[in-house]
Protein backbone atom coordinates (compact mmCIF):
# COMPACT_ATOMS: atom_id res chain seq x y z
CA UNK A 1 0.00 0.00 0.00
CA UNK A 2 1.03 3.39 -0.90
CA UNK A 3 1.60 6.01 2.14
CA UNK A 4 0.26 9.03 2.15
CA UNK A 5 2.67 11.75 1.58
CA UNK A 6 2.87 14.28 4.09
CA UNK A 7 2.11 17.00 1.89
CA UNK A 8 -1.48 15.75 1.49
CA UNK A 9 -1.38 15.76 4.99
CA UNK A 10 -1.39 19.44 5.66
CA UNK A 11 -4.50 20.70 7.13
CA UNK A 12 -2.75 23.48 9.47
CA UNK A 13 -5.54 26.11 7.90
CA UNK A 14 -9.35 25.98 7.99
CA UNK A 15 -9.17 28.76 6.02
CA UNK A 16 -7.37 26.97 3.25
CA UNK A 17 -10.01 24.06 2.97
CA UNK A 18 -12.79 26.34 3.33
CA UNK A 19 -11.59 28.95 0.52
CA UNK A 20 -9.81 25.81 -1.74
CA UNK A 21 -13.77 24.49 -1.87
CA UNK A 22 -15.28 27.57 -2.13
CA UNK A 23 -13.09 28.37 -5.41
CA UNK A 24 -13.33 25.19 -6.67
CA UNK A 25 -17.60 25.28 -6.08
CA UNK A 26 -17.81 29.19 -7.63
CA UNK A 27 -15.83 27.44 -10.94
CA UNK A 28 -18.22 24.70 -11.14
CA UNK A 29 -21.40 26.81 -10.76
CA UNK A 30 -19.89 28.73 -14.04
CA UNK A 31 -19.66 26.21 -15.85
CA UNK A 32 -22.97 24.98 -14.93
CA UNK A 33 -24.19 28.70 -15.30
CA UNK A 34 -22.62 29.08 -18.80
CA UNK A 35 -23.75 25.52 -20.19
CA UNK A 36 -27.59 26.76 -20.07
CA UNK A 37 -26.41 29.27 -22.89
CA UNK A 38 -27.48 27.54 -27.17
CA UNK A 39 -24.44 26.71 -28.96
CA UNK A 40 -23.43 24.97 -31.62
CA UNK A 41 -20.12 26.70 -32.93
CA UNK A 42 -19.20 28.02 -36.73
CA UNK A 43 -22.14 28.82 -38.03
CA UNK A 44 -23.17 28.06 -41.60
CA UNK A 45 -25.38 30.24 -44.37
CA UNK A 46 -27.97 28.03 -45.21
CA UNK A 47 -30.61 30.30 -46.91
CA UNK A 48 -30.62 34.12 -48.19
CA UNK A 49 -32.94 35.92 -49.57
CA UNK A 50 -32.78 36.52 -52.37
CA UNK A 51 -30.82 33.91 -53.37
CA UNK A 52 -27.51 33.68 -54.42
CA UNK A 53 -27.22 34.38 -58.22
CA UNK A 54 -30.89 35.42 -58.39
CA UNK A 55 -31.94 37.98 -61.13
CA UNK A 56 -34.85 40.40 -59.62
CA UNK A 57 -37.37 42.98 -61.74
CA UNK A 58 -36.68 45.54 -59.13
CA UNK A 59 -34.89 46.24 -55.44
CA UNK A 60 -35.94 44.05 -52.39
CA UNK A 61 -37.08 46.18 -48.93
CA UNK A 62 -34.58 44.14 -47.31
CA UNK A 63 -32.31 40.76 -47.35
CA UNK A 64 -32.34 38.29 -45.38
CA UNK A 65 -29.62 35.57 -43.82
CA UNK A 66 -30.70 32.31 -42.06
CA UNK A 67 -27.57 30.78 -40.76
CA UNK A 68 -27.35 26.82 -38.93
CA UNK A 69 -27.75 28.65 -35.83
CA UNK A 70 -28.20 32.07 -33.99
CA UNK A 71 -25.63 34.48 -34.78
CA UNK A 72 -24.68 37.98 -33.77
CA UNK A 73 -24.49 40.13 -36.85
CA UNK A 74 -21.39 42.45 -37.18
CA UNK A 75 -20.80 43.97 -40.06
CA UNK A 76 -22.94 44.25 -43.42
CA UNK A 77 -22.29 45.76 -46.47
CA UNK A 78 -24.05 46.40 -50.07
CA UNK A 79 -21.39 46.87 -52.69
CA UNK A 80 -23.35 48.87 -55.95
CA UNK A 81 -22.26 48.04 -59.23
CA UNK A 82 -20.02 50.87 -59.58
CA UNK A 83 -17.99 49.49 -56.56
CA UNK A 84 -19.40 51.73 -54.07
CA UNK A 85 -19.72 50.53 -50.38
CA UNK A 86 -22.86 51.07 -48.51
CA UNK A 87 -22.79 50.32 -44.88
CA UNK A 88 -26.24 48.49 -43.62
CA UNK A 89 -27.04 49.12 -39.89
CA UNK A 90 -30.56 48.35 -39.18
CA UNK A 91 -30.99 44.76 -39.22
CA UNK A 92 -33.20 42.20 -36.78
CA UNK A 93 -32.41 38.81 -35.05
CA UNK A 94 -35.03 35.95 -35.33
CA UNK A 95 -34.06 32.96 -34.03
CA UNK A 96 -31.37 31.60 -36.90
CA UNK A 97 -32.44 34.75 -38.78
CA UNK A 98 -31.19 37.62 -39.51
CA UNK A 99 -32.99 40.26 -41.40
CA UNK A 100 -31.57 43.65 -43.09
CA UNK A 101 -33.17 46.49 -43.97
CA UNK A 102 -32.34 47.87 -47.61
CA UNK A 103 -32.15 52.00 -46.82
CA UNK A 104 -32.20 53.32 -50.24
CA UNK A 105 -33.36 52.40 -54.31
CA UNK A 106 -30.84 50.41 -56.12
CA UNK A 107 -29.99 51.17 -59.86
CA UNK A 108 -29.51 47.60 -62.31
CA UNK A 109 -26.69 46.24 -62.23
CA UNK A 110 -25.40 42.91 -60.33
CA UNK A 111 -24.74 43.68 -56.45
CA UNK A 112 -22.69 42.06 -53.74
CA UNK A 113 -24.07 41.32 -50.35
CA UNK A 114 -21.04 41.12 -47.72
CA UNK A 115 -21.44 40.00 -44.32
CA UNK A 116 -19.94 39.10 -41.26
CA UNK A 117 -21.28 37.31 -37.77
CA UNK A 118 -19.81 36.24 -34.87
CA UNK A 119 -20.51 32.82 -33.91
CA UNK A 120 -21.67 31.39 -30.48
CA UNK A 121 -18.26 29.88 -30.14
CA UNK A 122 -16.66 33.35 -30.15
CA UNK A 123 -15.38 33.06 -34.01
CA UNK A 124 -16.31 35.40 -36.61
CA UNK A 125 -17.71 34.16 -39.88
CA UNK A 126 -18.17 36.29 -43.07
CA UNK A 127 -19.41 35.43 -46.91
CA UNK A 128 -20.75 37.40 -49.87
CA UNK A 129 -23.28 36.56 -52.32
CA UNK A 130 -24.28 38.27 -55.76
CA UNK A 131 -27.95 39.95 -56.66
CA UNK A 132 -28.94 41.73 -59.82
CA UNK A 133 -31.37 44.06 -60.57
CA UNK A 134 -32.57 43.88 -63.75
CA UNK A 135 -29.48 42.49 -66.04
CA UNK A 136 -27.09 41.39 -64.65
CA UNK A 137 -23.48 43.21 -64.97
CA UNK A 138 -19.69 42.90 -64.11
CA UNK A 139 -18.99 41.98 -60.54
CA UNK A 140 -18.06 45.18 -58.81
CA UNK A 141 -14.63 43.63 -57.21
CA UNK A 142 -14.73 43.02 -53.19
CA UNK A 143 -11.50 42.07 -51.74
CA UNK A 144 -11.37 39.04 -50.16
CA UNK A 145 -8.07 38.02 -49.27
CA UNK A 146 -6.72 36.48 -45.79
CA UNK A 147 -5.32 38.90 -43.93
CA UNK A 148 -2.40 37.15 -43.12
CA UNK A 149 -0.10 39.48 -40.41
CA UNK A 150 -4.00 39.57 -38.77
CA UNK A 151 -4.14 35.88 -38.92
CA UNK A 152 -0.30 35.51 -37.80
CA UNK A 153 -1.18 37.77 -34.46
CA UNK A 154 -3.93 36.10 -33.17
CA UNK A 155 -1.99 33.10 -33.40
CA UNK A 156 0.84 34.00 -31.58
CA UNK A 157 -1.36 35.75 -29.35
CA UNK A 158 -2.77 32.41 -28.63
CA UNK A 159 0.53 30.48 -27.93
CA UNK A 160 1.69 33.01 -25.63
CA UNK A 161 -1.87 33.21 -23.42
CA UNK A 162 -1.48 29.37 -23.53
CA UNK A 163 2.10 29.89 -21.83
CA UNK A 164 0.52 32.15 -19.46
CA UNK A 165 -2.14 29.93 -18.53
CA UNK A 166 -0.36 26.21 -18.60
CA UNK A 167 3.24 27.09 -17.81
CA UNK A 168 2.77 30.18 -15.61
CA UNK A 169 -0.21 29.64 -13.51
CA UNK A 170 0.41 25.69 -13.63
CA UNK A 171 3.90 26.48 -12.46
CA UNK A 172 2.90 28.68 -9.60
CA UNK A 173 0.38 25.68 -8.54
CA UNK A 174 3.10 23.64 -8.40
CA UNK A 175 5.68 25.97 -6.19
CA UNK A 176 2.96 26.36 -4.22
CA UNK A 177 1.46 22.59 -3.91
CA UNK A 178 4.57 20.19 -4.84
CA UNK A 179 7.53 22.15 -4.69
CA UNK A 180 7.75 22.47 -0.95
CA UNK A 181 10.35 25.40 -0.42
CA UNK A 182 12.30 25.34 -3.42
CA UNK A 183 12.27 28.10 -5.66
CA UNK A 184 14.67 26.74 -8.61
CA UNK A 185 12.62 28.44 -12.11
CA UNK A 186 10.62 31.08 -10.25
CA UNK A 187 11.96 33.50 -12.35
CA UNK A 188 10.47 31.68 -15.54
CA UNK A 189 7.38 30.96 -13.87
CA UNK A 190 6.69 34.89 -13.37
CA UNK A 191 7.94 35.76 -16.83
CA UNK A 192 5.38 33.11 -18.12
CA UNK A 193 2.52 34.87 -16.20
CA UNK A 194 4.21 38.54 -17.31
CA UNK A 195 3.34 36.87 -21.13
CA UNK A 196 0.22 35.63 -20.54
CA UNK A 197 -1.18 39.17 -19.03
CA UNK A 198 0.13 40.80 -22.31
CA UNK A 199 -0.87 38.17 -24.41
CA UNK A 200 -4.72 38.26 -22.77
CA UNK A 201 -5.36 42.27 -23.81
CA UNK A 202 -3.77 42.23 -27.30
CA UNK A 203 -6.30 38.90 -27.76
CA UNK A 204 -8.75 40.68 -27.24
CA UNK A 205 -8.00 43.23 -29.41
CA UNK A 206 -6.86 41.14 -32.22
CA UNK A 207 -10.22 39.51 -32.04
CA UNK A 208 -12.18 42.41 -32.24
CA UNK A 209 -10.23 43.07 -35.60
CA UNK A 210 -11.24 39.72 -37.12
CA UNK A 211 -14.55 40.22 -36.00
CA UNK A 212 -15.37 43.20 -37.91
CA UNK A 213 -12.75 41.90 -40.52
CA UNK A 214 -10.55 45.23 -39.66
CA UNK A 215 -6.62 45.12 -40.01
CA UNK A 216 -3.78 45.93 -37.67
CA UNK A 217 -3.45 49.13 -37.71
CA UNK A 218 -7.32 49.80 -36.42
CA UNK A 219 -6.57 48.31 -33.04
CA UNK A 220 -6.74 51.42 -31.21
CA UNK A 221 -10.15 52.08 -32.13
CA UNK A 222 -12.27 51.63 -29.62
CA UNK A 223 -15.11 50.09 -31.77
CA UNK A 224 -12.19 47.40 -32.31
CA UNK A 225 -11.99 46.14 -27.90
CA UNK A 226 -15.93 46.80 -27.84
CA UNK A 227 -16.56 44.42 -30.52
CA UNK A 228 -14.23 41.96 -28.65
CA UNK A 229 -15.23 41.85 -25.43
CA UNK A 230 -18.83 41.47 -26.88
CA UNK A 231 -17.91 37.59 -27.96
CA UNK A 232 -17.78 35.08 -26.08
CA UNK A 233 -13.95 35.14 -25.86
CA UNK A 234 -13.91 38.11 -24.21
CA UNK A 235 -15.43 35.94 -21.34
CA UNK A 236 -12.28 34.16 -21.67
CA UNK A 237 -9.63 36.77 -21.75
CA UNK A 238 -11.25 38.62 -18.27
CA UNK A 239 -11.64 35.60 -16.39
CA UNK A 240 -7.90 34.61 -17.83
CA UNK A 241 -6.22 37.89 -16.86
CA UNK A 242 -8.11 36.97 -13.11
CA UNK A 243 -6.50 33.98 -13.06
CA UNK A 244 -3.13 35.30 -14.01
CA UNK A 245 -3.47 38.00 -11.23
CA UNK A 246 -4.17 35.09 -8.58
CA UNK A 247 -1.04 32.95 -9.53
CA UNK A 248 1.19 36.19 -9.72
CA UNK A 249 0.40 36.76 -5.98
CA UNK A 250 1.07 33.49 -4.68
CA UNK A 251 4.18 34.20 -6.09
CA UNK A 252 4.72 37.13 -4.65
CA UNK A 253 2.51 37.22 -1.91
CA UNK A 254 2.88 35.49 1.84
CA UNK A 255 2.86 31.64 1.74
CA UNK A 256 0.45 31.49 4.18
CA UNK A 257 -1.84 32.64 1.24
CA UNK A 258 0.23 30.90 -1.90
CA UNK A 259 -1.84 27.57 -1.80
CA UNK A 260 -5.11 28.82 -2.07
CA UNK A 261 -4.06 32.02 -4.45
CA UNK A 262 -2.70 29.28 -6.29
CA UNK A 263 -5.61 26.61 -6.81
CA UNK A 264 -7.68 29.32 -7.08
CA UNK A 265 -5.33 30.37 -10.06
CA UNK A 266 -5.55 26.77 -11.95
CA UNK A 267 -9.52 26.62 -11.47
CA UNK A 268 -9.70 29.59 -13.29
CA UNK A 269 -7.68 27.89 -16.25
CA UNK A 270 -10.20 25.95 -16.59
CA UNK A 271 -13.44 27.75 -16.15
CA UNK A 272 -11.17 30.47 -18.68
CA UNK A 273 -10.78 27.60 -21.57
CA UNK A 274 -14.43 26.12 -20.78
CA UNK A 275 -15.90 29.99 -21.21
CA UNK A 276 -15.60 29.66 -25.57
CA UNK A 277 -13.88 28.10 -27.93
CA UNK A 278 -15.36 25.14 -29.95
CA UNK A 279 -14.94 22.56 -27.72
CA UNK A 280 -16.92 23.90 -25.12
CA UNK A 281 -19.43 25.66 -27.62
CA UNK A 282 -20.36 21.49 -28.76
CA UNK A 283 -23.23 19.98 -27.34
CA UNK A 284 -24.18 18.25 -24.76
CA UNK A 285 -22.83 21.24 -23.10
CA UNK A 286 -23.33 19.98 -19.66
CA UNK A 287 -20.73 17.84 -20.55
CA UNK A 288 -18.27 19.33 -22.97
CA UNK A 289 -17.84 22.52 -20.81
CA UNK A 290 -16.72 20.57 -17.41
CA UNK A 291 -14.61 18.02 -19.69
CA UNK A 292 -12.75 21.55 -21.12
CA UNK A 293 -12.05 22.45 -17.40
CA UNK A 294 -10.59 19.37 -16.52
CA UNK A 295 -8.87 18.87 -19.77
CA UNK A 296 -7.42 22.82 -19.19
CA UNK A 297 -6.46 22.21 -15.28
CA UNK A 298 -4.92 18.85 -16.11
CA UNK A 299 -2.16 20.28 -18.99
CA UNK A 300 -1.50 22.58 -16.27
CA UNK A 301 -0.67 20.86 -13.53
CA UNK A 302 1.30 18.73 -15.53
CA UNK A 303 2.99 21.07 -18.15
CA UNK A 304 3.24 23.80 -15.11
CA UNK A 305 5.65 21.88 -13.07
CA UNK A 306 7.74 20.58 -15.90
CA UNK A 307 9.91 24.07 -16.14
CA UNK A 308 10.44 24.53 -12.50
CA UNK A 309 11.08 20.32 -12.02
CA UNK A 310 13.80 20.21 -14.44
CA UNK A 311 15.38 23.41 -13.23
CA UNK A 312 15.78 22.40 -9.55
CA UNK A 313 17.38 18.58 -10.80
CA UNK A 314 19.77 20.70 -12.87
CA UNK A 315 20.72 22.71 -9.58
CA UNK A 316 20.48 19.91 -7.83
CA UNK A 317 18.49 22.58 -5.62
CA UNK A 318 17.29 21.95 -1.65
CA UNK A 319 14.18 20.27 -2.06
CA UNK A 320 14.52 18.43 -5.73
CA UNK A 321 13.58 15.07 -4.65
CA UNK A 322 11.40 15.84 -2.95
CA UNK A 323 9.64 17.90 -5.40
CA UNK A 324 10.13 15.07 -7.63
CA UNK A 325 8.73 12.47 -5.61
CA UNK A 326 5.14 14.68 -4.95
CA UNK A 327 5.27 15.48 -8.60
CA UNK A 328 5.68 11.61 -9.64
CA UNK A 329 2.85 10.57 -7.57
CA UNK A 330 0.16 13.14 -8.26
CA UNK A 331 1.33 12.87 -12.09
CA UNK A 332 -0.31 9.54 -13.16
CA UNK A 333 -4.49 10.63 -11.86
CA UNK A 334 -3.80 13.41 -13.53
CA UNK A 335 -2.60 12.02 -16.88
CA UNK A 336 -5.34 9.71 -16.78
CA UNK A 337 -8.35 12.08 -16.39
CA UNK A 338 -6.52 14.97 -19.06
CA UNK A 339 -6.73 11.90 -21.43
CA UNK A 340 -10.01 10.47 -20.64
CA UNK A 341 -11.61 14.18 -21.07
CA UNK A 342 -9.29 14.61 -23.99
CA UNK A 343 -10.62 11.54 -25.90
CA UNK A 344 -14.21 12.58 -25.25
CA UNK A 345 -14.11 16.07 -26.49
CA UNK A 346 -12.42 14.73 -29.69
CA UNK A 347 -14.90 12.46 -30.23
CA UNK A 348 -17.56 14.49 -30.09
CA UNK A 349 -15.89 17.25 -32.39
CA UNK A 350 -14.72 14.58 -34.94
CA UNK A 351 -17.54 11.90 -35.27
CA UNK A 352 -15.52 10.03 -38.08
CA UNK A 353 -12.36 8.68 -38.60
CA UNK A 354 -12.76 9.76 -42.20
CA UNK A 355 -12.78 13.66 -40.95
CA UNK A 356 -9.11 12.87 -39.48
CA UNK A 357 -8.08 13.23 -42.77
CA UNK A 358 -10.79 14.79 -44.74
CA UNK A 359 -10.77 17.94 -42.78
CA UNK A 360 -7.70 20.46 -41.58
CA UNK A 361 -9.49 20.18 -38.02
CA UNK A 362 -8.65 16.57 -38.24
CA UNK A 363 -5.39 16.91 -39.70
CA UNK A 364 -4.37 19.55 -36.96
CA UNK A 365 -5.46 16.74 -34.61
CA UNK A 366 -3.01 14.02 -35.98
CA UNK A 367 -0.28 16.36 -35.17
CA UNK A 368 -1.48 17.00 -32.17
CA UNK A 369 -1.94 12.87 -31.26
CA UNK A 370 1.57 12.30 -32.52
CA UNK A 371 2.65 15.00 -30.10
CA UNK A 372 1.08 13.41 -27.21
CA UNK A 373 2.22 9.66 -28.13
CA UNK A 374 6.13 10.82 -28.22
CA UNK A 375 4.64 12.93 -24.66
CA UNK A 376 3.05 10.31 -23.44
CA UNK A 377 6.26 7.77 -24.38
CA UNK A 378 8.63 9.84 -22.80
CA UNK A 379 6.60 10.49 -19.49
CA UNK A 380 6.44 6.92 -19.32
CA UNK A 381 9.89 6.43 -19.24
CA UNK A 382 10.99 9.08 -16.85
CA UNK A 383 7.94 7.41 -14.39
CA UNK A 384 8.89 4.04 -14.84
CA UNK A 385 12.62 3.89 -15.62
CA UNK A 386 14.64 7.41 -14.24
CA UNK A 387 12.10 8.56 -11.74
CA UNK A 388 13.06 5.93 -8.49
CA UNK A 389 16.76 6.14 -9.34
CA UNK A 390 16.93 9.92 -9.43
CA UNK A 391 14.99 9.92 -6.23
CA UNK A 392 17.60 7.98 -4.78
CA UNK A 393 20.10 10.20 -5.37
CA UNK A 394 21.72 9.25 -8.57
CA UNK A 395 23.27 11.99 -10.12
CA UNK A 396 23.53 11.09 -13.80
CA UNK A 397 19.95 9.54 -13.86
CA UNK A 398 18.92 13.25 -12.55
CA UNK A 399 20.70 14.67 -15.08
CA UNK A 400 19.32 12.61 -17.84
CA UNK A 401 16.17 13.16 -16.12
CA UNK A 402 16.59 16.89 -16.61
CA UNK A 403 17.41 16.62 -20.09
CA UNK A 404 14.34 14.42 -20.60
CA UNK A 405 11.98 16.95 -18.91
CA UNK A 406 13.60 19.82 -21.23
CA UNK A 407 12.43 17.74 -24.48
CA UNK A 408 8.99 17.32 -22.97
CA UNK A 409 8.58 20.98 -22.44
CA UNK A 410 9.73 21.26 -26.14
CA UNK A 411 7.18 19.25 -27.31
CA UNK A 412 4.34 20.73 -25.04
CA UNK A 413 4.85 24.51 -26.84
CA UNK A 414 4.82 22.56 -29.80
CA UNK A 415 1.73 21.14 -29.10
CA UNK A 416 0.35 24.93 -28.32
CA UNK A 417 1.27 25.89 -31.43
CA UNK A 418 -0.71 23.08 -32.99
CA UNK A 419 -3.89 24.06 -30.73
CA UNK A 420 -3.48 27.50 -31.50
CA UNK A 421 -4.13 26.72 -35.33
CA UNK A 422 -7.91 25.54 -34.47
CA UNK A 423 -8.63 28.96 -34.69
CA UNK A 424 -9.19 29.37 -38.28
CA UNK A 425 -10.35 25.86 -38.72
CA UNK A 426 -14.11 24.51 -38.10
CA UNK A 427 -14.36 21.36 -36.26
CA UNK A 428 -16.07 18.47 -38.53
CA UNK A 429 -18.83 18.11 -36.05
CA UNK A 430 -19.64 21.83 -37.04
CA UNK A 431 -19.08 21.04 -40.39
CA UNK A 432 -21.77 17.82 -40.58
CA UNK A 433 -24.43 20.02 -38.61
CA UNK A 434 -23.76 22.24 -41.51
CA UNK A 435 -24.17 19.58 -44.73
CA UNK A 436 -27.06 18.64 -42.80
CA UNK A 437 -29.03 21.79 -43.25
CA UNK A 438 -31.55 21.95 -45.86
CA UNK A 439 -30.97 24.54 -49.24
CA UNK A 440 -33.66 26.81 -49.46
CA UNK A 441 -34.79 29.09 -52.07
CA UNK A 442 -37.86 30.87 -53.53
CA UNK A 443 -38.92 30.83 -57.23
CA UNK A 444 -40.56 33.99 -58.13
CA UNK A 445 -42.68 34.48 -61.73
CA UNK A 446 -45.67 36.33 -62.40
CA UNK A 447 -47.87 33.38 -62.91
CA UNK A 448 -46.87 31.30 -59.96
CA UNK A 449 -44.19 31.45 -57.67
CA UNK A 450 -42.37 27.98 -55.58
CA UNK A 451 -40.77 27.83 -51.60
CA UNK A 452 -38.47 24.72 -52.58
CA UNK A 453 -36.21 22.93 -49.64
CA UNK A 454 -34.01 20.34 -50.73
CA UNK A 455 -32.89 17.96 -47.79
CA UNK A 456 -29.81 17.57 -46.43
CA UNK A 457 -28.61 20.52 -49.15
CA UNK A 458 -25.19 18.28 -50.16
CA UNK A 459 -24.74 16.18 -53.10
CA UNK A 460 -25.83 12.56 -52.44
CA UNK A 461 -29.91 11.34 -52.06
CA UNK A 462 -31.99 14.06 -50.73
CA UNK A 463 -35.30 15.10 -50.45
CA UNK A 464 -37.30 18.22 -52.07
CA UNK A 465 -40.26 19.59 -50.83
CA UNK A 466 -42.38 22.45 -52.43
CA UNK A 467 -45.13 24.95 -51.81
CA UNK A 468 -46.68 26.05 -54.75
CA UNK A 469 -48.56 29.27 -54.88
CA UNK A 470 -49.82 31.99 -57.39
CA UNK A 471 -48.20 35.09 -58.19
CA UNK A 472 -49.58 37.35 -55.87
CA UNK A 473 -49.07 34.56 -52.74
CA UNK A 474 -52.47 32.76 -53.37
CA UNK A 475 -53.05 29.25 -53.04
CA UNK A 476 -52.30 27.22 -56.07
CA UNK A 477 -54.69 24.13 -56.84
CA UNK A 478 -52.19 22.52 -59.48
CA UNK A 479 -53.05 19.09 -60.89
CA UNK A 480 -48.90 17.81 -61.47
CA UNK A 481 -46.20 19.28 -60.32
CA UNK A 482 -42.83 18.08 -62.02
CA UNK A 483 -39.45 19.13 -60.71
CA UNK A 484 -36.30 19.80 -63.44
CA UNK A 485 -32.76 19.81 -62.15
CA UNK A 486 -29.93 20.26 -64.75
CA UNK A 487 -26.35 20.88 -64.76
CA UNK A 488 -25.21 21.60 -68.17
CA UNK A 489 -21.84 22.52 -67.58
CA UNK A 490 -20.96 19.24 -66.04
CA UNK A 491 -22.77 17.58 -68.96
CA UNK A 492 -25.79 16.12 -67.14
CA UNK A 493 -29.39 15.89 -68.71
CA UNK A 494 -31.93 17.22 -66.63
CA UNK A 495 -33.12 15.14 -63.87
CA UNK A 496 -37.21 14.85 -63.76
CA UNK A 497 -39.10 13.69 -60.73
CA UNK A 498 -43.12 14.09 -60.74
CA UNK A 499 -44.07 15.22 -57.26
CA UNK A 500 -46.94 13.26 -54.82
CA UNK A 501 -48.73 15.12 -52.26
CA UNK A 502 -48.05 13.92 -48.55
CA UNK A 503 -51.17 15.74 -47.33
CA UNK A 504 -49.94 18.76 -45.56
CA UNK A 505 -50.68 21.66 -48.69
CA UNK A 506 -46.72 20.58 -49.77
CA UNK A 507 -45.39 18.76 -52.70
CA UNK A 508 -42.58 16.16 -52.29
CA UNK A 509 -40.05 14.69 -54.21
CA UNK A 510 -38.39 11.32 -52.46
CA UNK A 511 -35.71 8.91 -53.74
CA UNK A 512 -33.92 11.84 -55.62
CA UNK A 513 -30.28 11.89 -56.02
CA UNK A 514 -28.00 15.06 -56.97
CA UNK A 515 -24.64 13.60 -58.20
CA UNK A 516 -22.55 15.92 -58.19
CA UNK A 517 -22.58 19.42 -56.08
CA UNK A 518 -22.19 22.69 -57.62
CA UNK A 519 -24.52 25.42 -59.06
CA UNK A 520 -27.83 23.08 -60.49
CA UNK A 521 -30.90 24.87 -62.69
CA UNK A 522 -33.84 24.40 -60.83
CA UNK A 523 -36.80 24.14 -62.86
CA UNK A 524 -40.73 23.49 -61.67
CA UNK A 525 -43.67 22.43 -64.19
CA UNK A 526 -46.70 23.47 -62.75
CA UNK A 527 -50.21 21.66 -64.98
CA UNK A 528 -52.97 24.23 -63.56
CA UNK A 529 -54.85 22.96 -65.68
CA UNK A 530 -55.27 20.65 -68.81
CA UNK A 531 -54.46 23.06 -70.87
CA UNK A 532 -51.93 25.54 -69.16
CA UNK A 533 -48.91 24.87 -67.89
CA UNK A 534 -46.38 26.94 -65.50
CA UNK A 535 -42.75 26.98 -65.79
CA UNK A 536 -41.09 28.64 -63.22
CA UNK A 537 -36.95 28.37 -62.39
CA UNK A 538 -33.61 29.54 -60.31
CA UNK A 539 -30.13 28.42 -59.75
CA UNK A 540 -29.64 26.46 -56.42
CA UNK A 541 -25.90 25.72 -54.86
CA UNK A 542 -25.36 22.39 -53.84
CA UNK A 543 -22.53 22.03 -51.29
CA UNK A 544 -20.40 19.17 -51.46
Amino acid sequence: MIATPSWMLDTNSKLVGWIAGGLLAAAMALIVMASTSQALAHATLIKTDPADGAVLAQAPARFSLTFSEPVSPLVVTLTTPDGTPVPLTDFRLGDQTVEIDNPRALKPGTHVLSWRVISADGHPVGGSLLFSIGAPSEPPAVAEAIDWPLRSAIWIGKVFLYIGLFLGIGGAFAFAWLAGDGRAGQRFVTAAILCGLVAAPLSLGFQGLDALGAPLSHLAQAVIWDTGLGTSFGWTVLIALVALGLGLLSLAGPRAAARPLALAGLAGVGVALAASGHASAAEPQWLTRPLVFVHGVGIAFWAGALVPLGLALKRQAAGAVEFLHHFSWAILPVVALLAAAGIVLAVIQVQTLSAMADTAYGRLLLVKLALLVFLFTLAAVNRWKLTASAEAGATEVQRRLTRSVGVEVLIVLAIFGVAAGWRFTPPPRALAIAAAQPVSLHIHALQAMADLSITPGHAGPVVASMIIMTGDFGPLDAKEVTLVLSKPDSGIEPLRRAATRPGDGSWRVDNLVIPVPGRWMVRIDILVSDFEMVKIEAPVDIRP
